[in-house]
Protein backbone atom coordinates (compact mmCIF):
# COMPACT_ATOMS: atom_id res chain seq x y z
CA UNK A 1 0.00 0.00 0.00
CA UNK A 2 2.41 2.14 0.80
CA UNK A 3 3.74 2.03 -3.03
CA UNK A 4 0.78 4.53 -3.73
CA UNK A 5 2.53 7.90 -2.72
CA UNK A 6 5.07 7.29 -5.34
CA UNK A 7 2.42 8.05 -8.06
CA UNK A 8 3.16 11.11 -9.61
CA UNK A 9 0.27 13.28 -9.50
CA UNK A 10 0.44 14.50 -12.89
CA UNK A 11 0.67 10.91 -14.24
CA UNK A 12 -2.89 10.12 -11.99
CA UNK A 13 -4.21 13.15 -13.54
CA UNK A 14 -3.51 12.20 -17.21
CA UNK A 15 -4.77 9.07 -16.57
CA UNK A 16 -8.32 10.66 -15.72
CA UNK A 17 -8.62 13.01 -18.45
CA UNK A 18 -10.77 12.95 -21.33
CA UNK A 19 -10.12 15.99 -24.24
CA UNK A 20 -13.57 17.48 -25.71
CA UNK A 21 -14.06 18.19 -28.86
CA UNK A 22 -15.04 22.05 -29.96
CA UNK A 23 -14.41 22.35 -33.52
CA UNK A 24 -17.58 23.09 -34.29
CA UNK A 25 -17.37 26.27 -31.88
CA UNK A 26 -14.03 27.21 -33.51
CA UNK A 27 -14.43 30.91 -34.60
CA UNK A 28 -11.52 32.64 -34.59
CA UNK A 29 -8.12 32.43 -35.70
CA UNK A 30 -5.18 33.52 -33.84
CA UNK A 31 -1.99 31.40 -35.06
CA UNK A 32 -0.45 32.55 -38.61
CA UNK A 33 2.37 31.45 -40.55
CA UNK A 34 4.74 34.29 -40.99
CA UNK A 35 4.39 34.10 -44.90
CA UNK A 36 0.57 34.70 -43.70
CA UNK A 37 0.61 36.97 -41.10
CA UNK A 38 -2.66 38.92 -42.13
CA UNK A 39 -4.82 35.58 -41.46
CA UNK A 40 -4.11 36.35 -37.87
CA UNK A 41 -6.90 38.46 -36.23
CA UNK A 42 -6.57 37.59 -32.19
CA UNK A 43 -7.40 41.27 -31.61
CA UNK A 44 -8.44 44.24 -33.44
CA UNK A 45 -5.46 44.93 -34.33
CA UNK A 46 -4.99 41.65 -35.97
CA UNK A 47 -1.94 40.73 -34.01
CA UNK A 48 -1.42 36.56 -33.81
CA UNK A 49 0.95 33.82 -32.41
CA UNK A 50 3.62 32.36 -34.62
CA UNK A 51 2.98 29.17 -35.83
CA UNK A 52 6.90 28.11 -36.12
CA UNK A 53 6.60 28.27 -31.79
CA UNK A 54 3.97 26.19 -31.04
CA UNK A 55 2.84 22.41 -31.62
CA UNK A 56 1.43 20.58 -34.61
CA UNK A 57 -1.54 21.21 -35.61
CA UNK A 58 -4.17 18.45 -34.09
CA UNK A 59 -1.47 17.04 -31.94
CA UNK A 60 -1.97 15.90 -28.50
CA UNK A 61 0.09 17.69 -26.25
CA UNK A 62 0.88 17.76 -22.13
CA UNK A 63 1.28 20.43 -20.23
CA UNK A 64 2.04 20.30 -16.31
CA UNK A 65 0.33 16.23 -16.82
CA UNK A 66 -2.54 17.55 -18.98
CA UNK A 67 -3.49 16.19 -22.03
CA UNK A 68 -4.71 18.77 -24.75
CA UNK A 69 -5.67 18.19 -28.10
CA UNK A 70 -4.24 21.13 -29.71
CA UNK A 71 -6.21 22.98 -32.49
CA UNK A 72 -5.49 23.09 -36.13
CA UNK A 73 -2.61 25.33 -37.03
CA UNK A 74 -2.88 27.28 -40.43
CA UNK A 75 -5.77 25.48 -41.50
CA UNK A 76 -8.91 27.88 -40.68
CA UNK A 77 -10.27 28.84 -37.39
CA UNK A 78 -8.09 27.64 -34.41
CA UNK A 79 -10.15 29.08 -31.08
CA UNK A 80 -13.34 29.84 -29.77
CA UNK A 81 -13.60 33.51 -28.99
CA UNK A 82 -16.06 33.83 -25.79
CA UNK A 83 -19.28 34.86 -27.08
CA UNK A 84 -21.71 33.01 -25.06
CA UNK A 85 -21.14 29.37 -26.57
CA UNK A 86 -22.61 26.22 -24.93
CA UNK A 87 -20.14 23.52 -25.19
CA UNK A 88 -21.83 19.58 -24.80
CA UNK A 89 -20.01 17.15 -22.54
CA UNK A 90 -19.82 13.73 -22.20
CA UNK A 91 -22.01 13.82 -18.99
CA UNK A 92 -20.14 12.85 -15.87
CA UNK A 93 -18.54 13.60 -12.53
CA UNK A 94 -15.79 15.67 -13.34
CA UNK A 95 -13.27 17.34 -10.86
CA UNK A 96 -11.57 20.02 -13.05
CA UNK A 97 -12.54 21.43 -16.36
CA UNK A 98 -8.83 22.29 -17.59
CA UNK A 99 -8.67 25.10 -20.89
CA UNK A 100 -5.93 26.44 -23.30
CA UNK A 101 -6.87 30.11 -23.24
CA UNK A 102 -5.37 33.58 -23.96
CA UNK A 103 -6.71 37.09 -23.66
CA UNK A 104 -6.57 40.24 -24.43
CA UNK A 105 -5.77 41.81 -21.50
CA UNK A 106 -6.31 40.06 -18.27
CA UNK A 107 -9.79 38.79 -17.79
CA UNK A 108 -12.10 37.61 -14.67
CA UNK A 109 -14.85 35.79 -16.40
CA UNK A 110 -17.76 33.15 -15.05
CA UNK A 111 -18.34 30.27 -16.71
CA UNK A 112 -21.76 28.52 -15.88
CA UNK A 113 -21.62 24.83 -15.58
CA UNK A 114 -24.89 22.94 -16.40
CA UNK A 115 -25.74 19.35 -14.65
CA UNK A 116 -28.13 16.07 -15.48
CA UNK A 117 -30.23 17.15 -12.37
CA UNK A 118 -30.91 20.49 -13.82
CA UNK A 119 -28.40 22.13 -11.34
CA UNK A 120 -26.49 25.34 -13.16
CA UNK A 121 -23.67 26.47 -11.28
CA UNK A 122 -21.30 29.41 -11.78
CA UNK A 123 -17.45 29.36 -12.05
CA UNK A 124 -14.82 31.67 -12.56
CA UNK A 125 -12.28 31.81 -15.61
CA UNK A 126 -9.55 33.96 -15.02
CA UNK A 127 -6.97 34.13 -18.28
CA UNK A 128 -3.61 36.11 -17.65
CA UNK A 129 -2.86 38.75 -20.60
CA UNK A 130 -1.79 37.08 -23.83
CA UNK A 131 0.85 40.10 -24.10
CA UNK A 132 4.08 38.27 -22.45
CA UNK A 133 3.56 39.13 -18.61
CA UNK A 134 3.52 37.12 -15.65
CA UNK A 135 0.74 34.27 -14.74
CA UNK A 136 -1.42 37.23 -12.60
CA UNK A 137 -3.62 34.38 -11.74
CA UNK A 138 -1.43 31.66 -11.29
CA UNK A 139 -1.81 29.62 -14.26
CA UNK A 140 0.55 27.13 -15.94
CA UNK A 141 2.63 29.28 -19.05
CA UNK A 142 1.56 26.34 -21.90
CA UNK A 143 3.24 27.61 -24.86
CA UNK A 144 5.32 31.48 -25.70
CA UNK A 145 5.76 32.75 -29.37
CA UNK A 146 8.73 34.40 -29.41
CA UNK A 147 7.56 37.07 -31.83
CA UNK A 148 4.57 38.74 -32.50
CA UNK A 149 2.42 38.55 -35.76
CA UNK A 150 1.34 41.92 -36.85
CA UNK A 151 -0.99 41.89 -39.69
CA UNK A 152 1.82 43.24 -42.07
CA UNK A 153 5.25 42.44 -40.21
CA UNK A 154 7.00 40.10 -37.78
CA UNK A 155 7.62 42.35 -34.41
CA UNK A 156 10.52 40.93 -32.65
CA UNK A 157 10.58 41.31 -28.90
CA UNK A 158 7.24 41.00 -28.20
CA UNK A 159 6.34 37.53 -27.06
CA UNK A 160 2.39 36.12 -27.08
CA UNK A 161 1.83 33.58 -24.29
CA UNK A 162 -0.73 30.33 -24.14
CA UNK A 163 -2.13 29.50 -20.61
CA UNK A 164 -3.30 26.64 -19.03
CA UNK A 165 -5.89 27.14 -16.66
CA UNK A 166 -8.61 25.22 -15.19
CA UNK A 167 -11.93 25.77 -13.53
CA UNK A 168 -13.05 23.57 -10.88
CA UNK A 169 -16.41 21.49 -10.86
CA UNK A 170 -17.66 21.57 -7.04
CA UNK A 171 -21.07 19.72 -7.66
CA UNK A 172 -21.01 16.31 -7.26
CA UNK A 173 -23.24 15.17 -10.04
CA UNK A 174 -23.09 14.99 -13.66
CA UNK A 175 -21.94 17.08 -15.74
CA UNK A 176 -23.27 17.85 -19.36
CA UNK A 177 -22.26 21.33 -20.47
CA UNK A 178 -20.55 24.43 -20.27
CA UNK A 179 -21.43 28.03 -21.19
CA UNK A 180 -18.73 30.23 -22.04
CA UNK A 181 -19.16 34.00 -20.92
CA UNK A 182 -19.93 36.76 -23.22
CA UNK A 183 -16.37 38.23 -23.49
CA UNK A 184 -14.62 38.47 -27.17
CA UNK A 185 -11.44 39.07 -25.72
CA UNK A 186 -11.31 35.60 -23.65
CA UNK A 187 -10.12 32.93 -26.41
CA UNK A 188 -10.12 28.84 -25.62
CA UNK A 189 -7.64 26.89 -27.73
CA UNK A 190 -8.88 23.26 -25.81
CA UNK A 191 -10.93 22.34 -23.15
CA UNK A 192 -9.84 18.68 -21.16
CA UNK A 193 -11.88 17.24 -18.89
CA UNK A 194 -10.47 15.59 -15.33
CA UNK A 195 -12.79 12.72 -13.93
CA UNK A 196 -13.56 12.41 -10.08
CA UNK A 197 -11.27 9.72 -9.02
CA UNK A 198 -14.21 7.37 -7.35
Amino acid sequence: MGHLTDISVSSARTGLCDTVDISGHRNNTAISASTETKAGAFNVWGNSFAAEYLPAGESIVHVDGVPFEFPPVCDGPDNVRCAGQFIRVPEGRYDWIHVLAASERRSEETVELTFADGSVDPEPLRVSDFWAAPAWFGEVKAFESLVMHYPHHVQRGVPAVMWAQRVPVTRRAGLTGILLPRNVAVHVFAVTLQRTES
